[in-house]
């Protein structure tokens, strides 16, 4: 479930518990995240184990938003490694400001203690820390969230790298030493699965296939997001997401498109779907031209009928 795109959604502060799988649950619920029960253990053993949750899934399901929730519910930093094709470990890990040690030797020319000059260089001050290195100093006192997202798109490589960090929560610059997090982060790596992912990495974590919401859940997700959405709207939508997400679409509209519908149609004051409102909507939910083509040629007004009247699909 995302939230970003509600507006009326809001963060709020809790008192954590994760203690079990049922205070699990209300602490997502707490964050305005609704878990089923299967998500609330998967993510109460990840803690209680201190291993990396592994979320697989059709984009918009509310992978993303997890991280986000557990960081805003664990009133910790949110540290988000955003993965792409060519990403390494530099990027990820950490890199040297040459720049300002350039302007530090310059400062420095003409000092006889040259071993200073080289230990200041290569101190702290001038590391820029990369999200990787960034969750291990941050987790000294409190766990930070540490987001590795879509990590399907980044090369075989960089998850071979991935498998140390992950395995031992530390890493080792050679002018440093060994740095080590004083607790283990909370990790959460996303995929889309537009790739397969490896089986090494995938045994260093506690893996979840998420699916799209049933239909009650996505009813409660609207009502919980966008409140001011009626009960009778919301199951309207829900059915008619239902139809097309069975439809063979270039992509299909996950959760956050549900709640940027929603949003949408209140801010036309509708109360109900029909047909006009949703053709003129239909670019909240759908983002490609043959894929709103092929809602037209199956017969629009039928979806919004039967988004109506029928059963949940």
């Amino acid at each position: 479930m995302t939230s970003s795109q509600a507006g009326t959604s809001r963060r709020k502060k809790s008192d954590a518990d994760f203690s079990s799988v049922e205070s699990v649950q209300e602490t997502l619920r707490s964050q305005d995240y609704i878990a089923d029960r299967t998500l609330a253990t998967t993510l109460f053993l990840a803690t209680k184990l201190e291993k990396p949750l592994f979320l697989e899934g059709e984009a918009g399901v509310g992978k993303t938003e997890l991280a986000k929730v557990l960081a805003s519910a664990l009133d910790t930093e949110l540290i988000r490694l955003q993965c792409y094709e060519g990403l390494d470990s530099n990027s990820a890990l950490y890199e040297w400001n040459y720049a300002k040690q350039l302007l530090h030797i310059k400062m420095e020319e003409g000092q006889s203690d040259t071993k200073k000059v080289e230990r200041d260089i290569f101190s702290s001050d001038y590391l820029i820390e990369r999200p990787l290195l960034r969750a291990l100093v941050r987790s000294k006192d409190r766990p930070a969230v540490l987001l590795i997202d879509k990590i399907d798109r980044s090369d075989e490589e960089f998850e071979a790298f991935l498998l140390e960090i992950l395995s031992d929560f530390q890493i080792t610059i050679p002018e440093m030493g060994t740095i080590k997090a004083g607790r283990r982060p909370v990790v959460i790596l996303t995929s889309n699965r537009t790739r397969e992912i490896h089986d090494a990495l995938k045994r260093r974590c506690l893996y979840l296939w998420v699916d799209y919401p049933s239909f009650e859940k996505e009813v409660e997700i609207i009502l919980t997001k966008v409140p001011a959405a009626p009960r009778r709207l919301a199951e309207q939508i829900t059915r008619f997401m239902g139809q097309a997400r069975t439809m063979d679409f270039y992509k299909r509209p996950g959760v956050a498109e549900t709640l940027d519908w929603a949003q949408a149609l209140l801010a036309l004051h509708r109360q109900e779907l029909d047909p006009q409102s949703v053709r003129e909507t239909i670019g909240c939910i759908l983002k490609y031209q043959d894929d709103i083509k092929r809602v037209e040629e199956d017969g629009l007004d039928r979806l919004v009928a039967t988004a109506h009247t029928s059963p949940e699909v």
